[in-house]
């Protein structure tokens, strides 16, 4: 397989899967999703309520063609991008992984907080405050057995989110491109440039056509980007905190 792994981080309820289309789209980047305990194929496992947690999952399970000296880039996707980011600052200090790029999506700086959280909510009222937080809704959640058995990694996908906040020097030392829906009423355009001090490196912003969900749509978009940034990047391997 050619290309540089490119390691996703699923949004808040989401698994691996939701990456699965995303697998063979574009041959500079080999699309490695990564799954976090307690959906899925990790059902049975207790999900993380910290993102500290989720991180040293992440790294504990590393696809095995990710060892120290392997290329790679990260790409997150609301919740996922806040993992990438704290991802990509323990690959860069802890496991000889050079990071060439990371690419986080729909989400603002990683020092936001988000006002009227989820937490604690009854079912009902969480699932309307996370449908007003993403703009959208699984398709599972319509089934009551599976939405009983998506709630609890949901529930605490969303305590990890509300509850993270980046150290105040945190930064990487890869380049980042903030990836944005145009008509994203979640996250404003100086909100998503807030990661502009969150890098030692390049960075740039880029809006495409939709709203927060936009990558559903936007596939081809998002992989030839990062096809272009990759093969156009010099590696980048540690220097930040």
């Amino acid at each position: 397989m050619t290309g540089i792994p490119l390691l996703c981080l699923p949004f808040a309820g989401a698994g691996a899967s939701y990456y699965s289309p995303w697998r063979d789209r574009d041959e500079r980047v080999q699309v490695r999703p990564l799954q976090l305990p307690g959906r899925e194929n990790r059902l049975e496992e207790e999900p993380c309520t910290e993102v500290r947690a989720a991180v040293d999952d992440l790294v504990r399970n590393l696809p095995p063609a990710v060892t120290g000296g392997t290329a790679v880039a990260v790409f997150g996707h609301s919740l996922g991008a806040v993992l990438a980011f704290e991802l990509v600052r323990r690959l860069e200090t802890a496991t000889g992984v050079v990071v060439r790029h990371l690419f986080v999506s729909g989400s603002p700086g990683p020092w936001s907080v988000r006002e009227n959280g989820a937490s604690g909510l009854t079912d009902e009222a969480f699932l309307r405050r996370v449908r007003e937080f993403a703009g959208y809704e699984h398709p599972a959640l319509a089934d009551e057995e599976l939405r009983d058995l998506i709630l609890p990694a949901m529930r605490a996908d969303v305590q990890m989110h509300e509850s993270y906040r980046a150290a105040p020097d945190a930064r990487v030392a890869a380049p980042v491109t903030v990836l944005r829906g145009a008509e994203d009423a979640l996250v404003a355009e100086d909100e998503a440039a807030q990661w502009r001090a969150a890098t030692l490196g390049d960075f740039r912003l880029m809006n495409l056509p939709g709203g927060h969900m936009y990558l559903t749509d936007q596939v081809d978009a998002i992989l030839g980007l990062a096809g272009e940034t990759l093969a156009e990047a010099a590696p980048v391997s540690g220097g930040a905190r």
